[in-house]
């Protein structure tokens, strides 16, 4: 019975279906032929989706929305762009610093690559800069964003392993920040070897005057984050505060939101919200079937009677989540994958949050791998040109990601520094 859940989800991806419905029509066949009582289907969707901490999604996907209409993206990135606007290149040092600002509130890496692409894009070609490059800096960026805190992804795999929010957001700053910085590295060497523009540089007054500008856009993410580590409030309370702080923000400070886009906001995160939680429900009701089929524990056993050696587990997970990485959403690879690898890396000695940051990094340097990752065709839509030229542009980014990818794996220190520094 397995063989048909498997083959129908695989049929339904193949013929493009929303993963969420490819997980949904799987199940429900499996049940059919089975012979189990559909009311099973409903009570374990429901189930999967009664989790106070993921209350907090819908409010930060609304936050990342309302920091677009309110102005307090355009903010930070005015700001990044007179703080190294001088440097050669400097449109790309701005995208990708804007990135780590913006920190993936908005939710995930692909609605990054939408919303600093729509900006960033354009204007790095009406600069001069290639087309390719423009979208494949922006594609590279935006998976910063997912694993640096507030972190949606995170949240996610804190539900499904059971550890600390807090501790999974500050387990992956550093890594982050590396991430970062080695793409500002290919960005200097490009930028140098095809003689990028470069502007003016800034006086100190008019950089002063950009951070007091998007002073209050990039406190939203101190408060959160400071906030959570230090207790003052849970992950779903944080979610709240930043919403309410986008909104007033957006609408006494820079007074860019009003009844009218402030209704095309809610309308658009419940579409978001609505299509994540049946995502969630429907991988939900997935897990259930592959636990039952005792799935997991065969998997396993399997990759166990290959080899228990830690590092040779690690790379097999690590080319998997690659490869699942380039076609499918980092949500719904997470809620499908997760539980299963991390009983793998358990049995070998892999320190849970160690694996949890190493499982989220695969997954969003997926969505920019070639030739089908995800992040690739949005930024690709945006500045109108083959993904296949946007692709080859992002080698050597996507070769500094999984460069810092086998660093993470092979340093666990670099993962856990920060939680036992802060929180234990």
């Amino acid at each position: 019975m397995i063989l048909t859940l498997i083959t129908v989800f695989v049929v339904c991806l193949c013929f493009r279906f929303p993963i969420a419905f490819s997980l949904g029509l799987s199940c429900l066949v499996y049940f059919f032929f089975k012979g189990t009582p559909l009311v099973v289907l409903p009570l374990k969707m429901y189930a999967g989706i009664d989790v106070f901490v993921l209350l907090s999604i819908p409010g930060f996907i609304i936050a990342g929305n309302l920091m677009n209409q309110g102005g307090l993206t355009d903010k930070i990135i005015n700001f990044c762009n007179y703080l190294l606007g001088h440097v050669r290149g400097g449109l790309s040092y701005v995208n990708i610093t804007a990135s780590m600002l913006f920190a993936g509130i908005s939710g995930t890496a692909i609605s990054d690559t939408a919303s600093l692409g729509a900006v960033m894009i354009p204007a790095m070609k009406k600069e001069g800069y290639e087309v390719d490059f423009s979208c494949a800096i922006t594609a590279a960026s935006s998976t910063v964003g997912p694993i640096i805190p507030p972190s949606l992804p995170m949240i996610i795999a804190a539900t499904l392993s059971g550890l600390s929010v807090g501790k999974l957001f500050l387990a992956g700053a550093i890594p982050g920040l590396l991430l970062g910085l080695g793409l500002m590295l290919v960005v200097y060497f490009v930028a140098k070897k095809k003689n990028y523009p470069k502007h003016e540089k800034s006086s100190l007054m008019q950089i002063l005057k950009s951070f007091i500008d998007a002073f209050w856009a990039l406190m939203m993410t101190m408060i959160i984050l400071f906030g959570i580590i230090g207790g003052v409030f849970t992950p779903t309370e944080a979610s709240v505060v930043a919403l309410l702080y986008a909104l007033f923000i957006g609408i006494f400070v820079y007074k860019k939101l009003n009844l009218k886009n402030i209704s095309v906001v809610i309308l658009d995160s419940m579409k978001t919200t609505a299509s994540l939680m049946v995502l969630v429900g429907f991988a939900n009701l997935f897990g259930f079937i592959l636990i039952t089929e005792q799935i997991p524990q065969r998997i396993s056993d399997q990759i166990l009677l290959w080899t228990t050696n830690k590092y040779a587990v690690l790379l097999l997970i690590n080319l998997l989540l690659i490869i699942v990485g380039t076609f499918m959403e980092t949500i719904a690879a997470l809620l499908i994958l997760f539980p299963i690898l991390l009983k793998v890396a358990i049995a070998v000695d892999i320190e849970p949050m160690h694996f949890t940051v190493i499982a989220v990094l695969n997954l969003i340097i997926g969505l920019t791998t070639p030739p089908v990752g995800v992040c690739l065709f949005v930024a690709s839509s945006i500045g109108k040109t083959s993904i296949g030229k946007v692709s080859r542009a992002g080698l050597p980014f996507l070769a500094v990601s999984l460069s810092v990818l086998v660093l993470v794996s092979l340093f666990p220190e670099l993962s856990l520094f920060l939680p036992k520094l802060i929180m234990d």
